[in-house]
């Protein structure tokens, strides 16, 4: 089965906490602290693998959560870093964040890789917040959490060449004749609905693989039929094989599928428009065909002068030798660059993005006689303290005095005894300052 689109689950591990600790040996008197830092979280880092074709993996596991850094520890030693979690990709996925909609990667290479979502730094210790005026701190602070998103993988073929065309006009023939493939094939639309791969040899050493991409119809730029499922896949090639009905067996013109199909490109990405194309006038071998293949000559050398057209016959191999050779002529002349031409600039270039400034801003609700202070700041804030000792305590109650959340507090009719939360956490309102 042929798996290209998923949606999966990633977190960065969280950072270790740290450690508050005391030296304590013989012959040492006042050690002074010996807490160490909470190890680094591990982070989850795609990595192409030239070995996978699909995204069926991701079908069976759709969560990846990296292992969390380990404690600090006492005599100042630093808790371990985890492991970074490696995922394997094939090649040709984008990568998405669901919620924003970024494109965060477009991974085309074996062995590129991208960390997807960081691991949270370690919590200090309290050998950290050492200071002359307190030589001995109960202070450290926990881990810090990790990076977790959702995301769209989306994967599109890598290959050299694709063929195009309407239903039923002898894509999946053609690549079974020139390769290695056995595509399913039917006398009915839609045989193809996932795109088949083949390695085509042409000889002299040369060789090169070509997709046979599902049909399209008209209005497949707007999703109609199989519409971006196949779209997506098109991008990625370098050479386009436009595979049409000479024989008009289906009712329709030659001329007028042509049109149609290089509109839907067109409307899709304009770029594709730039891209090599050969005409592989197909089904010569049926009666009728070398008077269409007149007449679609003339009207396409009006339009596209500079399109190749050659007649084949996938059921007799007329033509086919000739039409491979120009394949790999025209891959000989163009760089492997100009498959991935609109990613290339994101992924090699480091872009620097400036941090928004932490929003210092607090708001205060009255609910019933309790009041709720909720700030992005205070609650960042007191999920990394360890607010288990008293000298924490004191250092948050510091930060919100300096903010000015007890003098609005004050304003609001706030008293001895009001309780205040804050978080996930209540205080009780003391109207002494003699704490600071």
């Amino acid at each position: 089965m042929f798996v290209d689109k998923a949606k999966i689950y990633v977190k960065g591990g969280d950072g270790g906490d740290g450690l508050v600790s005391f030296r304590r040996e013989k012959y040492v008197p006042e050690g002074g602290p010996a807490g160490g830092d909470g190890g680094r979280g591990g982070s989850v880092i795609f990595r192409v693998d030239e070995g996978l074709r699909t995204l069926m993996d991701f079908r069976y596991q759709r969560h990846f959560k990296a292992k969390r850094g380990e404690k600090g520890r006492n005599k100042s030693q630093h808790g371990a870093n985890a492991e970074d979690m490696i995922v394997r990709i094939p090649p040709g996925t984008v990568v998405t964040d669901e919620d924003t909609g970024e494109i965060l990667a477009d991974l085309t290479r074996h062995g590129q890789q991208v960390v997807i979502a960081r691991g949270g730094r370690g919590g200090r210790g309290n050998i950290r917040f050492a200071t002359p005026k307190n030589p001995a701190p109960e202070l450290a602070e926990n881990g810090e959490e990790g990076e977790e998103r959702y995301i769209v993988l989306e994967m599109k073929v890598m290959a050299d060449v694709g063929l195009v065309g309407f239903p039923s006009v002898g894509k999946s023939t053609l690549l079974s004749v020139v390769s290695g493939a056995k595509p399913k094939i039917g006398a009915y639309h839609f045989t193809t609905i996932t795109p088949n791969l083949g390695v085509v040899e042409v000889g002299e050493g040369r060789s090169f693989v070509m997709a046979d991409l599902p049909g399209l119809i008209e209005g497949a730029s707007e999703g109609v039929g199989l519409g971006h499922e196949f779209l997506r896949h098109v991008e990625r090639t370098r050479v386009i094989i436009h595979v049409v009905d000479m024989s008009g067996s289906e009712g329709r013109d030659p001329f007028e599928d042509w049109v149609k199909i290089n509109d839907e490109l067109r409307q899709y990405n304009e770029k594709l428009m730039s891209r090599p194309q050969i005409v592989a006038a197909n089904k010569m071998d049926m009666p009728e065909s070398e008077e269409n293949l007149a007449a679609f000559t003339k009207k396409v050398k009006e339009v596209r002068p500079d399109i190749e057209i050659l007649p084949i016959s996938s059921l007799t191999r007329q033509g086919i030798k000739e039409l491979l050779y120009k394949a790999a002529d025209l891959l000989d002349s163009i760089p492997e660059e100009l498959v991935v031409e609109e990613v290339a600039e994101v992924n090699e270039r480091k872009v620097y993005k400036l941090e928004k400034a932490e929003d210092e801003g607090f708001t205060i609700v009255r609910e019933n006689e309790m009041f709720v202070v909720h700030s992005a700041k205070i609650e960042r804030m007191m999920k990394r303290m360890q607010l288990n000792s008293h000298e924490a305590i004191m250092k948050l109650a510091r930060t919100l005095r300096y903010m000015g959340v007890d003098d609005e507090l004050r304003k609001r009719g706030a008293k001895d005894g009001t309780i205040v939360r804050i978080a996930d956490f209540e205080f009780e309102f003391v109207e002494s300052s003699s704490y600071f």
